[in-house]
């Protein structure tokens, strides 16, 4: 299903950022998903990719950005 960018996202991460006492698990991250869209987060182990599931799901809150 191909989606118009005039569609309203339905998640915005804006410059999200997350540390861990002095580890920066994830730095300026933005990403938007539209209704329609499958996305996938890949990374080798460590890279922030269950940091990031755990921020928008308020799991930890977030050191900067918005969500």
């Amino acid at each position: 299903m191909k989606t118009s960018n005039a569609t309203p996202p339905l998640l915005t991460v804006d410059k999200l950022s997350l540390t861990f006492g002095g580890v920066q698990a994830i730095a300026d991250l933005s990403l938007e998903v539209r209704p329609g869209e499958v996305l996938a987060v890949i990374g080798p182990n460590g890279a922030g990719k269950t940091s990031l599931l755990n921020a928008v799901t308020r799991v930890f809150d977030p050191s900067g950005g918005q969500i």
